[in-house]
């Protein structure tokens, strides 16, 4: 998409404060700071543990389709947790999830799922080559690994009714291919359970290590120019950042990236934002591991997991929990990868570091991007539910796009939060 062009002098730059320090606050502060403004970067703690570097590292262009769809709904049943799914719904949460449910099921009517269908997938289109441009402004082309994915079945059944699915499902930007003979006894020599079928992806990717990405980004935004402060944030006023220490920031525009937290700043505005903490969990292991390290992530789709090789080791991860982001993580969900790696023979052993971690998740499955009506200059990005590694660069580019006034590459409507009344 065009960048905003540059034309500010040193003592008349525009100033932009971003608050939340995951992949989206932190691709949003660096595009900003491409564009032209002075950029402060509010992040609640200094080593980042947000869902943005604890995700399995997929650029996910193949969801065009939003997750809260009527196909979903029928199939609701059999994917949850108490049954071998990866949905878990916890009783002891069921005022937090209930609610947001509801407003799922009302997501998920044809008319309402087509629109979101159309602007998720319009969304998509731009996500790689964006990622391209960010890693490449960064000055490490290598962070991004454009190889595709896999996707194996361990059944003829699930085989054959998981290639179906993925015939009839709109893939955006990714195409696949059924994997050969050959292709599928390879990976029979590498996992235990034996493999019916597979096919593998292309125009997907991953970042080739999370915590080198969140590092270099941080040492780039700084060494150009950007302030980072870790704090935590007690309201957002027009132009203004109160911080729980009661010191008052102050800039041109305020950009609201804050995840979950991002409705509590944004409530006082008179905007309704029915976010949920769609909470997932993985196990990964240390660096020395046998596991090729060119192997793109493969999902073993009847068990509802993604298996990612990064520079730091191989990590497995799983599971769509509804609860409070602050919610104490159930050990069991823990447990049920360990059958799962254990089931496959995957070299993750017993030393694998546990992680919980909580996806910031609206009903339609739609990211939330705009301007705050009847302010000059507050605006948000946040909601990105899985897709928020996928989307961050593309998202960083609207904002500064919607910021400047021009045009931008997709229309902005379908995101805003006004679609929530």
């Amino acid at each position: 998409m065009p960048k905003p062009e540059n034309h500010a002098s040193p003592s008349d730059r525009r100033s932009a404060i971003v608050v939340g320090g995951g992949v989206i606050g932190t691709t949003t502060a660096l595009v900003l700071q491409r564009a032209g403004w002075t950029v402060t970067l509010i992040e609640a703690e200094d080593t980042p543990r947000a869902a943005s570097w604890g995700n399995a590292g997929h650029i996910a262009t193949e969801q065009a389709e939003p997750i809260a769809s009527p196909t979903m709904v029928r199939g609701f049943a059999k994917r949850l947790f108490f049954r071998g799914g990866a949905l878990a719904l916890p009783p002891r949460e069921i005022a937090t999830w209930l609610p947001f449910s509801l407003r799922l099921l009302k997501a998920a009517r044809p008319a309402r799922y087509e629109r979101a269908h159309e602007a998720l997938a319009g969304l998509l289109a731009q996500a790689m080559p964006a990622w391209q441009r960010h890693v490449a402004a960064l000055g490490a082309p290598d962070l991004l690994r454009p190889d595709g994915h896999i996707v194996l079945w361990e059944t003829a059944e699930s085989a054959a009714r998981g290639l179906a699915n993925w015939q009839a499902a709109d893939t955006g930007t990714a195409r696949f291919h059924p994997l050969t003979e050959v292709e599928l006894d390879d990976w029979r020599t590498r996992v235990r359970s034996p493999i019916a079928g597979g096919i593998r992806f292309e125009g997907s990717g991953q970042i080739a290590d999370p915590t080198r990405l969140a590092e270099t980004t941080t040492a780039r935004f700084l060494a150009d120019g950007g302030t980072r402060i870790v704090a935590r944030v007690e309201a957002v006023g027009d132009g203004e950042v109160r911080l729980t220490d009661d010191r008052r920031l102050t800039a041109d525009q305020i950009v609201v990236t804050a995840g979950v937290a991002s409705a509590a700043l944004l409530r006082p505005f008179g905007l309704k934002a029915p976010i949920i903490a769609e909470r997932g969990y993985h196990l990964q292991t240390g660096p020395e591991v046998d596991w090729p390290a060119d192997l793109p992530p493969v999902v073993f789709e009847d068990r509802s997991m993604i298996v990612t090789r990064f520079a730091g080791g191989l990590r497995a991860a799983s599971i769509v929990e509804f609860a409070r982001a602050e919610a104490r993580p159930d050990p069991a969900k823990w447990n049920r990868l360990r059958h799962h790696i254990a089931a496959l023979g995957l070299p993750i052993g017993k030393d694998a570091e546990p992680w919980m971690g909580a996806r910031p998740t609206l009903p339609d499955y739609l990211p939330a991007i705009g301007r705050v009506p009847g302010t000059r200059g507050v605006s948000y990005a946040f909601g990105h539910n899985h897709l928020g590694l996928t989307l961050a660069p593309i998202t960083g580019e609207l904002v500064a796009g919607m910021l400047h006034g021009g045009e931008t590459a997709v229309p902005m409507t379908p995101f805003g939060l006004a679609r929530f009344g």
